[in-house]
């Protein structure tokens, strides 16, 4: 018996996706526990129309990826810190600083998660940073700590 999953079910599928299984499986446990519904006509329709729209948004989100890596890579951002004697600084510059700058610089939105520091900054001069934008898509930028006067 096909039957479309309304949730994910371990060692079965994902939810939307067609599977077959017996049918006292379904009737005795897919079923009742709303895990899975029969699949008719229509909702193989609609779970094509959904799977199309999905695989639309993934496409525009990866354009709009490998648009804001060819912004971002190779590219240079500006962080003002306070510091004392030697280049050292007072705390350390985070990840949401670096997200802060780029928002400022390049004017582009990058959650401050995606950013890859090997550890923390607490030094003035260039250091590297990587941006995992989307799912095999990274970008470097450096990233410039500069005193703050």
């Amino acid at each position: 018996m096909q039957v479309i999953l309304v949730q994910d079910v371990k060692n079965l599928g994902e939810s939307g996706d067609v599977v077959d299984v017996a049918d006292g499986y379904a009737r005795n446990y897919l079923f009742p526990r709303g895990l899975a519904v029969p699949a008719t006509e229509g909702k193989l329709r609609q779970v094509k129309t959904r799977q199309a729209a999905e695989e639309q948004r993934r496409e525009r989100e990866a354009e709009e990826a490998a648009k804001l890596v060819e912004l971002l890579d190779g590219g240079r951002v500006e962080v003002l810190a306070k510091c004392g004697e030697g280049g050292r600084l007072f705390g350390s510059v985070t990840s949401a600083d670096i997200a802060a700058a780029i928002k400022k610089q390049y004017k582009r939105e990058v959650d401050r998660r995606k950013l890859e520091l090997a550890e923390p900054i607490k030094a003035i001069g260039p250091h590297e940073v990587t941006i995992r934008v989307y799912p095999g898509m990274t970008a470097a930028i450096t990233v410039e700590v500069k005193e703050a006067k």
